[in-house]
C-alpha cells in the first residue's frame, strides 16, 4: 500500500527489484560483500567490551567480598575502641552518681516540707536507683581487676556494655518519678512554701556553725600538728560559712524574683541555695562525726590493746612456728609503738582513730576482727573513713571522677560485709578525690569576694553544687533524662 496513486511496485523474494538493470545488481553484490565484513568484526568487538567489563566486575567485587563465593558485602563499620568504651562507662558510673546524690538532696527538702508518707514512693525510686549503681560499679571493680581478662575484649565490651545499662536504668528509674514529684513539690505554685523550708533549714545551720566552730577548735586543741586527726576536716567551718553566704544570697534573689513574677529564676536559684544548704549541713556533721569517732576511739583503744594481745596469745599458742610467725611479730611490734603513744609522755597527743586502725590492720592476718572488740574496733574506723570520703565526694563532686567514686563504692560494700576491709579503700577513695580536686584547681579562690556579682555563685556552682559542666542548672530530683527541666529559657 502506497501512499500515493501510483501502482505498488512488487518485490521479487530473495532478490533485487524487479526490473532493476545488471549493474544495479554488482552494485547491490558489492554492499553485500563489504557487510558481511564489518558485522563479525563489530560483533567481535562487542564481545571484548563485554568480555573486559566482566573482568573489571569481577575484580572488584573479589577485591570487596568479605564472605566467599557470596555477592558484594559493605565493609563492616568501624568498631569502636576499648579505651572509649571505658571512658563512656566512666562517665556513665560519674552521672549516675551525681543524679542520685542530687535526687537526696532536694527530697530532703520536700520530705521536711510533707513528711516521710508523702516521699515514700521517691524514696522507693532513689533504693532502686541505688542497687542499680551498686551493681554497675560492682561490674567496673572486676573490670578493674582484669576479670573478665584482658585479652578477652569481647567480653570486656560485654562488661562495658553492662555498667553503661545499669547506669541508663538508674537514671530512668529516677525519671519514671520525676512527674509525681514536681507535682508534689509544685514549686511554681507553692514557692513561698518550699522558701519557708529552705530558709528554716538556713537559720539553723547558721546557729550551728557557732558550736561546731568551737569543737573543732577543742579538737585542735587536743591533737596538736603533727598528729593527723583533723586534718580531714581542717578548714570545714570555713566552707560551711562560704555555702552558707552562697544560700543567703540566692535565697534573698529568689525572694526578689518570685515577687516579680520571674518563677523560673526563683526555682533556679532556689535549688542553687537548696544545693549549698545540704553541703553546708554535710561539712557541719563532718566535723560533729570526727569529734564523735576520736573520744569513741579514744575509749576503745585499751580494750582493743588487750583483746588483740589474747588473739595473739592464742594463735601463737596454735602454731608457734608456723606460717603465721611473722605476722605475729608484727602485730607485737604495732601494739608495742600503739601503748607507747599511749602511755608516753608526748608533746602532741596521738591519733586514738589512726591507734584503731593500725592495730586492726595488724590483726587482719590472724583473723578475729569480724567481732568482739577488734570487730567494733574496725566498724568504728571504716565507718568513720567512708563517711569522710562520701563528705569530701558529696561537696566537690563537679570536680571528683570515676576512681575515687569507685573506690568509695567498694568502701561501702565491704562496712556491711567486712568493716576491716572497708579502710583501705575508704582512704583511696578520699585520696583519689582529693588528687581530683587539685588537678582540676582551687575552686575557692576569691569565690568569698565574687558572691555579690554572682562570679562566685558560678564557681561554687560548677564545681562544688554540682551544676553540668556546660553550664546548666543545679542539678535536681531525677535522671538524665530530666535533670535540666528547670532550665531557664535562653536569653
Amino acid at each position: 500500500m502506497t501512499i500515493n496513486a501510483e501502482a505498488p511496485v512488487a518485490a521479487a523474494r530473495g532478490g533485487l527489484v524487479a526490473g532493476a538493470g545488471g549493474h544495479g545488481q554488482r552494485e547491490a553484490e558489492g554492499t553485500t560483500s563489504g557487510a558481511d565484513l564489518v558485522l563479525p568484526l563489530v560483533a567481535v568487538g562487542g564481545v571484548a567490551v563485554l568480555a573486559g567489563y566482566g573482568y573489571v566486575r569481577r575484580t572488584r567485587r573479589a577485591r570487596t567480598r568479605t564472605t566467599p563465593g557470596v555477592g558484594v558485602v559493605s565493609p563492616q563499620p568501624p568498631v569502636t575502641p576499648l579505651p572509649v568504651l571505658e571512658r563512656q562507662a566512666g562517665a556513665a558510673l560519674v552521672q549516675a552518681d551525681d543524679c542520685l546524690r542530687t535526687s537526696r538532696e532536694e527530697l530532703a527538702f520536700v520530705e521536711a516540707r510533707f513528711g516521710a508518707t508523702a516521699v515514700e514512693p521517691f524514696v522507693r525510686a532513689l533504693r532502686d536507683a541505688e542497687r542499680e549503681l551498686s551493681a554497675a560499679f560492682a561490674i567496673r571493680l572486676r573490670y578493674d581487676r582484669g576479670v573478665p581478662e584482658p585479652k578477652e575484649e569481647a567480653a570486656r565490651r560485654q562488661a562495658l556494655a553492662g555498667i553503661v545499662g545499669r547506669c541508663a536504668e538508674a537514671g530512668r528509674r529516677l525519671d519514671t518519678e520525676t512527674p509525681a514529684f514536681d507535682q508534689l513539690r509544685a514549686l511554681e505554685e507553692e514557692l513561698n512554701e518550699a522558701l519557708g523550708v529552705a530558709e528554716a533549714r538556713f537559720r539553723e545551720l547558721a546557729g550551728r556553725t557557732g558550736a561546731v566552730d568551737a569543737a573543732l577548735a577543742d579538737l585542735h586543741a587536743r591533737y596538736p600538728a603533727p598528729a593527723t586527726a583533723t586534718t580531714t576536716v581542717t578548714g570545714y567551718v570555713e566552707q560551711a560559712k562560704d555555702r552558707l553566704v552562697f544560700a543567703t544570697t540566692h535565697l534573698n534573689q529568689a525572694r526578689q524574683t518570685a515577687d516579680l513574677g520571674h518563677t523560673g529564676e526563683a526555682v533556679r536559684s532556689l535549688r542553687a541555695a537548696e544545693g549549698a544548704i545540704s553541703q553546708a549541713d554535710t561539712f557541719l556533721n563532718d566535723v560533729d562525726r570526727l569529734a564523735n569517732s576520736l573520744a569513741a576511739a579514744a575509749e576503745l583503744v585499751p580494750a582493743t590493746l588487750t583483746g588483740a594481745e589474747s588473739d595473739i596469745a592464742r594463735a601463737t599458742a596454735a602454731s608457734p612456728t608456723g606460717p603465721l610467725h611473722t605476722h605475729v611479730a608484727h602485730a607485737h611490734i604495732t601494739l608495742a609503738a600503739v601503748r607507747e603513744e599511749l602511755t608516753g609522755d608526748r608533746p602532741y597527743g596521738y591519733d586514738p582513730l589512726d591507734a584503731l586502725r593500725r592495730i586492726v590492720q595488724a590483726m587482719l592476718p590472724l583473723g578475729g576482727t569480724r567481732d568482739g572488740v577488734l570487730g567494733a574496733a574496725a566498724w568504728l574506723v571504716g565507718r568513720s573513713d567512708v563517711g569522710s570520703a562520701d563528705g569530701f565526694v558529696a561537696t566537690h563532686r563537679g570536680a571528683v571522677g570515676v576512681e575515687a567514686r569507685t573506690r568509695l563504692a567498694e568502701a561501702e560494700l565491704l562496712l556491711t560485709t567486712d568493716p576491716a576491709a572497708a579502710d583501705v579503700p575508704a582512704l583511696e577513695a578520699r585520696e583519689s578525690a582529693e588528687q581530683d580536686v587539685r588537678v582540676h584547681g582551687n575552686p575557692y579562690a576569691g569565690a568569698a569576694d565574687e558572691h555579690t556579682s554572682g562570679v562566685g555563685g558560678a564557681v561554687l556552682g560548677g564545681i562544688l553544687l554540682g551544676e553540668d559542666p556546660d553550664g546548666g542548672p543545679p542539678l535536681t530530683f531525677g535522671g538524665p533524662a530530666t535533670r535540666k527541666r528547670r532550665a531557664l529559657p535562653p536569653t
